[in-house]
């Protein structure tokens, strides 16, 4: 027998629907406010119909979209809660806000390629000298790691 479409689901009910298991369900909610299910005495978890939709529409931003979680939570300030759910019922993402300087985060992931591309130069003497010294300690880093592998051998 089916629910009505008003009916609160259990979490089993509610990952069976967003097609994820249980455990994802209870970690988005520690890392998104705005997903309360309501809690039973015992503490059984109970997913009103809009909790459900917004269940899809992060699963959408996550999944389908390649967003990270931080980037889904700036989605989330930027946009509310109701965006999200719009999306869980088959609603377009709005365009990302301009991002502030050195936020970048409510962009979808690159492609391969595009995350091993390097690193935009930004011309200040003081940071790239701080990176070329980082890089040659990663470096002798490496070369005492080498040896240290050939010498196991």
């Amino acid at each position: 027998m089916d629910k009505s479409a008003d009916a609160y689901r259990t979490i089993s009910e509610a990952a069976a629907e967003v097609n994820l298991p249980s455990h994802v369900l209870r970690f988005w909610e520690s890392k998104f406010t705005q997903l309360k299910p309501v809690k039973h005495k015992g503490g059984r978890r109970l997913y009103r119909p809009q909790d459900v939709l917004l269940l899809k529409g992060l699963r959408r931003l996550l999944y389908k979209e390649g967003y990270t979680i931080k980037g889904v939570q700036k989605y989330l300030r930027d946009h509310g809660v109701s965006a999200v759910i719009e999306l869980g019922e088959g609603g377009e993402p709005q365009a990302p806000l301009p991002a502030s300087e050195g936020n970048d985060a409510t962009s979808p992931t690159g492609s391969a390629d595009a995350s091993n591309a390097a690193p935009e130069v930004t011309g200040d003497p003081a940071i790239a000298g701080r990176l070329e010294a980082a890089l040659a300690k990663v470096e002798q880093a490496r070369s005492r790691l080498d040896a240290a592998l050939a010498a196991r051998r």
